[in-house]
Protein backbone atom coordinates (compact mmCIF):
# COMPACT_ATOMS: atom_id res chain seq x y z
CA UNK A 1 0.00 0.00 0.00
CA UNK A 2 1.38 3.39 -0.96
CA UNK A 3 2.12 5.79 1.87
CA UNK A 4 -0.50 8.50 2.15
CA UNK A 5 0.81 12.09 2.37
CA UNK A 6 0.01 13.75 5.67
CA UNK A 7 -3.03 16.02 5.57
CA UNK A 8 -3.36 18.97 7.92
CA UNK A 9 -6.61 19.41 9.81
CA UNK A 10 -7.47 22.53 7.81
CA UNK A 11 -6.75 20.83 4.49
CA UNK A 12 -8.84 17.84 5.53
CA UNK A 13 -11.77 20.07 6.40
CA UNK A 14 -11.51 21.88 3.07
CA UNK A 15 -11.14 18.77 0.89
CA UNK A 16 -13.36 16.12 2.47
CA UNK A 17 -16.04 15.97 -0.17
CA UNK A 18 -18.32 13.12 -1.22
CA UNK A 19 -16.37 10.39 -3.02
CA UNK A 20 -18.63 8.06 -4.99
CA UNK A 21 -16.21 6.29 -7.34
CA UNK A 22 -13.85 3.71 -5.91
CA UNK A 23 -10.95 1.64 -7.15
CA UNK A 24 -11.17 -2.13 -7.01
CA UNK A 25 -8.93 -2.16 -3.94
CA UNK A 26 -9.72 -3.36 -0.43
CA UNK A 27 -9.92 -1.18 2.65
CA UNK A 28 -7.59 -2.89 5.10
CA UNK A 29 -8.36 -3.92 8.67
CA UNK A 30 -5.80 -1.39 9.91
CA UNK A 31 -7.44 1.41 7.95
CA UNK A 32 -10.86 0.47 9.27
CA UNK A 33 -9.60 0.34 12.84
CA UNK A 34 -7.91 3.75 12.63
CA UNK A 35 -10.84 5.38 10.83
CA UNK A 36 -13.36 4.09 13.35
CA UNK A 37 -11.10 5.03 16.25
CA UNK A 38 -11.16 8.60 14.96
CA UNK A 39 -14.92 8.40 14.51
CA UNK A 40 -15.31 7.25 18.10
CA UNK A 41 -13.64 10.46 19.31
CA UNK A 42 -16.72 12.44 18.25
CA UNK A 43 -18.57 14.35 20.98
CA UNK A 44 -22.01 13.36 22.21
CA UNK A 45 -24.59 14.61 24.69
CA UNK A 46 -23.43 14.11 28.30
CA UNK A 47 -20.55 12.10 26.77
CA UNK A 48 -22.84 9.05 26.65
CA UNK A 49 -21.24 7.88 23.38
CA UNK A 50 -24.43 6.22 22.13
CA UNK A 51 -23.13 5.85 18.57
CA UNK A 52 -22.42 2.41 17.13
CA UNK A 53 -20.95 1.47 13.74
CA UNK A 54 -22.10 -1.56 11.77
CA UNK A 55 -19.44 -2.41 9.16
CA UNK A 56 -20.53 -4.37 6.10
CA UNK A 57 -17.92 -6.06 3.94
CA UNK A 58 -18.37 -9.56 2.50
CA UNK A 59 -20.01 -11.69 5.18
CA UNK A 60 -23.32 -13.43 4.39
CA UNK A 61 -25.41 -10.78 6.18
CA UNK A 62 -23.43 -7.99 4.53
CA UNK A 63 -24.04 -9.38 1.05
CA UNK A 64 -27.77 -9.61 1.64
CA UNK A 65 -27.93 -6.07 3.03
CA UNK A 66 -25.83 -4.76 0.16
CA UNK A 67 -28.53 -6.02 -2.21
CA UNK A 68 -31.25 -4.37 -0.14
CA UNK A 69 -29.34 -1.09 -0.06
CA UNK A 70 -28.78 -1.20 -3.82
CA UNK A 71 -32.53 -1.64 -4.31
CA UNK A 72 -33.22 1.27 -1.97
CA UNK A 73 -30.64 3.46 -3.71
CA UNK A 74 -32.18 2.79 -7.13
CA UNK A 75 -35.68 3.47 -5.83
CA UNK A 76 -34.80 6.72 -4.06
CA UNK A 77 -32.71 8.04 -6.95
CA UNK A 78 -35.37 7.19 -9.55
CA UNK A 79 -37.97 9.04 -7.47
CA UNK A 80 -35.74 12.13 -7.37
CA UNK A 81 -35.23 11.93 -11.12
CA UNK A 82 -38.94 11.44 -11.76
CA UNK A 83 -39.86 14.44 -9.59
CA UNK A 84 -37.68 16.64 -11.75
CA UNK A 85 -35.67 17.94 -8.81
CA UNK A 86 -32.78 18.93 -11.06
CA UNK A 87 -33.00 21.78 -13.57
CA UNK A 88 -32.45 21.13 -17.24
CA UNK A 89 -28.80 21.52 -18.07
CA UNK A 90 -26.54 21.16 -21.08
CA UNK A 91 -24.44 18.02 -21.50
CA UNK A 92 -21.27 19.78 -20.30
CA UNK A 93 -22.80 21.48 -17.26
CA UNK A 94 -21.92 20.77 -13.63
CA UNK A 95 -25.46 19.48 -13.09
CA UNK A 96 -25.14 17.00 -15.94
CA UNK A 97 -21.82 15.77 -14.56
CA UNK A 98 -23.33 15.37 -11.11
CA UNK A 99 -26.29 13.42 -12.49
CA UNK A 100 -23.99 11.12 -14.43
CA UNK A 101 -21.85 10.52 -11.36
CA UNK A 102 -24.91 9.74 -9.25
CA UNK A 103 -26.29 7.37 -11.88
CA UNK A 104 -23.01 5.44 -11.83
CA UNK A 105 -22.86 5.50 -8.02
CA UNK A 106 -26.34 4.06 -7.68
CA UNK A 107 -25.71 1.43 -10.35
CA UNK A 108 -22.62 0.17 -8.50
CA UNK A 109 -23.76 0.79 -4.93
CA UNK A 110 -23.62 -2.87 -3.92
CA UNK A 111 -19.96 -3.08 -5.02
CA UNK A 112 -18.63 -0.38 -2.67
CA UNK A 113 -15.56 -1.75 -0.83
CA UNK A 114 -17.05 -0.98 2.60
CA UNK A 115 -20.46 0.15 3.76
CA UNK A 116 -20.91 1.54 7.26
CA UNK A 117 -24.23 2.01 9.03
CA UNK A 118 -23.70 4.53 11.85
CA UNK A 119 -26.40 4.00 14.46
CA UNK A 120 -27.39 5.59 17.75
CA UNK A 121 -28.77 3.84 20.81
CA UNK A 122 -31.69 5.93 21.97
CA UNK A 123 -31.75 6.46 25.70
CA UNK A 124 -34.95 8.53 25.69
CA UNK A 125 -37.84 9.28 23.35
CA UNK A 126 -36.75 10.76 19.98
CA UNK A 127 -36.00 14.47 20.10
CA UNK A 128 -35.16 17.02 17.37
CA UNK A 129 -31.64 17.34 18.78
CA UNK A 130 -30.68 13.68 19.17
CA UNK A 131 -28.63 13.75 15.95
CA UNK A 132 -26.11 15.89 17.83
CA UNK A 133 -25.00 12.68 19.57
CA UNK A 134 -24.24 10.73 16.39
CA UNK A 135 -23.53 13.04 13.44
CA UNK A 136 -20.31 14.53 14.87
CA UNK A 137 -18.97 10.95 14.95
CA UNK A 138 -20.18 10.49 11.37
CA UNK A 139 -18.22 13.56 10.26
CA UNK A 140 -15.18 12.27 12.14
CA UNK A 141 -15.56 9.02 10.22
CA UNK A 142 -15.43 10.85 6.88
CA UNK A 143 -12.51 13.02 8.00
CA UNK A 144 -10.72 9.93 9.25
CA UNK A 145 -11.20 8.27 5.87
CA UNK A 146 -9.78 11.37 4.18
CA UNK A 147 -6.71 11.31 6.42
CA UNK A 148 -5.99 7.73 5.28
CA UNK A 149 -6.33 8.50 1.58
CA UNK A 150 -9.82 6.98 1.47
CA UNK A 151 -13.08 8.65 0.57
CA UNK A 152 -16.72 8.24 1.49
CA UNK A 153 -20.23 9.39 0.71
CA UNK A 154 -23.07 9.79 3.18
CA UNK A 155 -26.54 8.71 2.03
CA UNK A 156 -29.91 7.80 3.53
CA UNK A 157 -30.55 4.99 1.04
CA UNK A 158 -31.42 2.54 3.81
CA UNK A 159 -34.71 4.32 4.42
CA UNK A 160 -36.97 2.34 2.08
CA UNK A 161 -35.51 -1.02 3.15
CA UNK A 162 -34.94 -0.32 6.83
CA UNK A 163 -37.27 -2.99 8.22
CA UNK A 164 -35.59 -5.74 6.20
CA UNK A 165 -32.09 -4.42 7.01
CA UNK A 166 -32.85 -4.31 10.73
CA UNK A 167 -34.13 -7.87 10.61
CA UNK A 168 -31.09 -9.26 8.78
CA UNK A 169 -28.58 -7.47 11.02
CA UNK A 170 -30.50 -7.95 14.30
CA UNK A 171 -30.49 -4.20 15.00
CA UNK A 172 -32.40 -3.60 18.25
CA UNK A 173 -35.47 -1.41 18.35
CA UNK A 174 -33.76 1.26 20.47
CA UNK A 175 -31.05 1.81 17.83
CA UNK A 176 -31.83 4.05 14.88
CA UNK A 177 -29.83 3.98 11.67
CA UNK A 178 -28.44 7.48 11.18
CA UNK A 179 -26.99 7.06 7.66
CA UNK A 180 -25.55 4.69 5.08
CA UNK A 181 -21.94 5.49 4.17
CA UNK A 182 -19.88 3.96 1.38
CA UNK A 183 -16.09 4.02 1.76
CA UNK A 184 -13.21 3.06 -0.51
CA UNK A 185 -10.05 4.11 -2.29
CA UNK A 186 -11.03 7.04 -4.55
CA UNK A 187 -10.97 6.35 -8.28
CA UNK A 188 -10.30 10.06 -8.77
CA UNK A 189 -8.74 12.57 -6.43
CA UNK A 190 -9.77 14.67 -3.48
CA UNK A 191 -10.36 18.32 -4.17
CA UNK A 192 -11.72 21.52 -2.64
CA UNK A 193 -15.22 21.47 -1.21
CA UNK A 194 -17.40 24.14 -2.79
CA UNK A 195 -19.78 26.04 -0.58
CA UNK A 196 -21.57 29.39 -0.54
CA UNK A 197 -19.52 32.53 0.15
CA UNK A 198 -18.97 33.26 3.82
CA UNK A 199 -20.80 36.58 3.64
CA UNK A 200 -23.99 34.66 2.78
CA UNK A 201 -23.65 32.42 5.82
CA UNK A 202 -22.34 34.62 8.64
CA UNK A 203 -24.19 37.48 10.34
CA UNK A 204 -23.05 39.76 13.15
CA UNK A 205 -25.05 41.42 15.90
CA UNK A 206 -28.46 40.63 14.33
CA UNK A 207 -30.09 38.43 11.70
CA UNK A 208 -28.76 39.53 8.30
CA UNK A 209 -26.33 41.85 10.04
CA UNK A 210 -23.25 42.34 7.87
CA UNK A 211 -19.98 40.88 9.16
CA UNK A 212 -17.33 42.78 7.22
CA UNK A 213 -14.60 40.41 8.44
CA UNK A 214 -16.37 37.30 7.07
CA UNK A 215 -14.23 37.01 3.93
CA UNK A 216 -13.18 33.74 2.31
CA UNK A 217 -9.46 33.11 1.68
CA UNK A 218 -8.15 34.04 -1.79
CA UNK A 219 -8.75 31.33 -4.36
CA UNK A 220 -11.80 29.84 -2.62
CA UNK A 221 -14.20 28.18 -5.06
CA UNK A 222 -17.94 28.47 -4.53
CA UNK A 223 -21.12 26.65 -5.44
CA UNK A 224 -23.37 28.23 -8.02
CA UNK A 225 -26.97 29.22 -7.55
CA UNK A 226 -28.72 32.36 -6.34
CA UNK A 227 -28.01 34.10 -3.09
CA UNK A 228 -30.37 33.38 -0.23
CA UNK A 229 -31.70 35.41 2.70
CA UNK A 230 -30.55 38.75 1.35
Amino acid sequence: MNEVPAVSLAEGLMTTRSIRRYRDEPVTDDQLAEMLHLASRGPSGSNRQPFRFLVLRHGPNAMLVRSLLAEGAAEVWKAKRDRGEFPDAGPDSATARMLGAMDAYVDTFAQAPVIVLPCMLRYRDPTPTEGASVYPAVQNLLLGARSLGLGGALTMFHGTREAEIRSVLNIPEEAFIAATITIGVPAGSHGPVRRKPLDQLVYEDEWLGTADWAVDPPGTRFTGGPKQDR
